[in-house]
């Protein structure tokens, strides 16, 4: 007997596969349907994006394939703690983008994003991490 492996983005062993025909609107609206008395509000503030932005991607009046990959993380982890089960698979499949798992360049970018946050001094002291880091993985 064989145990297959699953992914990080796909669903569960015995739950159905995502609807591959399903943008994003629709994918937003039978999930909000499954979450109880949680709305397009609620997951705006809690995913980090504004409302309007979020209303247009559900009523199809701005474009979806172009959005940070991180916003669709974010609505995954809210929807979880909401208790619906989805996939970041889903949410990549219906604005047409591949299967997750962060590419180099969304990790730099990530990174930083992170850096210009900080304080100068903890850029400094990042960077200094940074270093350190590296020439570890040069010794080892």
């Amino acid at each position: 007997m064989t145990i297959q492996q699953s992914s990080p983005g796909d669903p569960d062993p015995g739950q159905d596969p995502p609807r591959r025909d399903e943008d994003l609107a629709a994918l937003l609206e039978r999930l909000l349907a499954q979450a109880q008395d949680r709305t397009q509000k609620d997951l705006a503030a809690e995913a980090g994006i504004s409302y309007p932005t979020l209303n247009a991607w559900m009523n199809r009046t701005r474009g979806t394939s172009r959005i940070d990959p991180e916003k669709l993380r974010a609505m995954v982890e809210v929807f979880r703690r909401w208790g619906v089960r989805t996939t970041p698979r889903e949410f990549f499949e219906a604005v047409g983008r591949p299967v997750p798992g962060p590419s180099g360049d969304e990790r730099e970018a990530r990174l930083l994003k992170l850096y210009r946050q900080l304080p100068e001094a903890r850029q400094r002291a990042l960077l200094k991490d940074a270093e350190a880091m590296l020439q570890v993985s040069r010794i080892g």
